[in-house]
């Protein structure tokens, strides 16, 4: 870290591809999470080949909103919520805020069950010691690992999202029909695959991982004391820019693939013995068991665990950086536990709450469908407030959007829009 901020400072320099990945890695590798992999495992299981596409389609613009929430941080040295605060009115940011918490809330509970009924298929023992096991130790690491060490590490956990490359390899897989099916896919307008598309668009494109990616270049600033916003350093701009750019592209490609690849082992097999209704990761883990073979059920079963590792920090952190900015109480990671207590103590109680969620009534199935319609309806609003601010002088200074990125933000903006209207209409019809 320390020679990518020195290289940023003297401008644009030949960076290692290493250094060149940070939050856009870990922003992308955390959509691949354990309740990411069910919807992948799900619309594979139901449509077969005829649903890749959408992660073809989804690539540029979930790299340009996330290329875009980099920028905010960076330009700013503000994350996305300090923002909205001082650009928008009191009840916009209340309201966001509210419907982030909610959402990161289930989907951090759905997350942890995921990861504890994966455990418990591989090594036997109960799910909720797992569930409650996983979210402390999470959670401790989270809150006393220095954030240059805590970075590295998830950083590293992003290699367990290659389990899903291991199966598709070793699985039958007809790659002529999967090219038919991503260049000329068999797109229907029915109410079961109208609902597939907008549940994979709410996956893939969701609104805490815009709050958390800000917010890492905003840690990178604060713990390099060379590195400054870009609008008091335009100098650095040139290699800070270069680095976005190169870290969300390969980020977001890496999630893209990781997802498609699941959708292509959950295809190959479930859908080709006929087993359709697959509703969580680990149904689809241990439906393999039979089909694939114990290999590609226990590496299925094990990167679960290894992207809820990497997926819990970020949905509570993203959750902690929201809340805490909202309130103006000290922020950051990079800050000692005494120096941040309640952003810490954020992070401690999603944790605790996601946990509950795991011992309460409730039907995950159902709490986890509730999320995602939070994060569908929540996205396009946040997206267009993220929007109007980076074409403002005021807020970007000499770093307003590019025409490009103009281009792709709003069209992601307006497809996640759409993609709430159909949601609407799938109840309806």
């Amino acid at each position: 870290m320390a020679r990518l901020a020195q290289a940023e400072t003297k401008g644009p320099k030949r960076f290692s591809i290493l250094s060149l990945l940070g939050p856009g890695l870990v922003t992308g590798a955390a959509d691949d999470d354990p309740s990411g992999i069910a919807t992948y495992s799900q619309v594979g299981a139901q449509f077969g080949y005829s649903m890749g596409w959408t992660m073809v389609a989804c690539y540029p613009l979930m790299s340009a909103i996330q290329e875009i929430s980099a920028r905010i941080g960076r330009v700013t040295g503000q994350g996305i919520t300090e923002n909205i605060r001082r650009n928008y009115p009191p009840w916009v940011l209340y309201i966001i805020v509210a419907l982030l918490s909610v959402a990161n809330t289930i989907n951090l509970g759905a997350d942890l069950g995921a990861m504890g009924a994966a455990l418990s298929l591989l090594i036997g023992g109960p799910q909720l010691a797992y569930v409650a096991g996983f979210g402390v130790l999470c959670t401790t690491l989270e809150i006393y690992v220095s954030y240059a060490r805590y970075a590295a590490a998830l950083k590293w956990i992003c290699l367990s999202l290659f389990a899903y490359v291991a199966t598709v390899f070793v699985i039958d897989i007809p790659w002529a029909t999967v090219a038919r099916e991503l260049l000329l896919p068999s797109v229907s307008l029915s109410k079961d695959y109208v609902t597939g598309v907008v549940a994979v668009l709410g996956t893939t494109i969701s609104p805490y991982l815009f709050f958390w990616q800000a917010a890492q270049e905003v840690e990178r600033e604060r713990v390099a004391a060379a590195l400054h916003p870009l609008k008091q350093a335009p100098s650095q701009a040139p290699a800070a820019l270069e680095r976005i750019r190169w870290d969300t592209y390969v980020g977001m490609a890496v999630s893209n693939l990781i997802g498609l690849f699941i959708m292509l082992t959950t295809a190959a097999t479930l859908h080709a013995h006929g087993l359709t209704n697959i509703q969580t990761s680990a149904q689809a883990a241990e439906a393999l068991r039979p089909i694939a073979g114990p290999f590609a059920f226990a590496v299925f079963a094990a990167g679960i665990v290894g992207t809820g590792l990497l997926a819990i920090p970020v949905l509570a952190g993203s959750l902690a950086y929201g809340v805490a900015d909202t309130f103006r109480w000290p922020i950051g990671l990079s800050r000692r536990p005494r120096e941040a207590k309640a952003f810490y103590t954020v992070i401690g109680i999603a944790a605790l709450l996601g946990i509950a969620l795991n011992f309460a009534p409730i039907d995950p199935i159902k709490a986890l469908f509730w999320s995602a319609v939070i994060n569908g309806v929540t996205a396009s609003p946040v997206m267009a407030a993220i929007m109007l601010m980076t074409v403002r002088r005021r807020v970007m200074g000499r770093f307003t959007l590019p025409l490009i990125l103009r281009f792709w933000g709003w069209l992601a903006t307006a497809t996640m829009a759409m993609s709430a209207l159909g949601l609407i209409w799938s109840w309806q019809a």
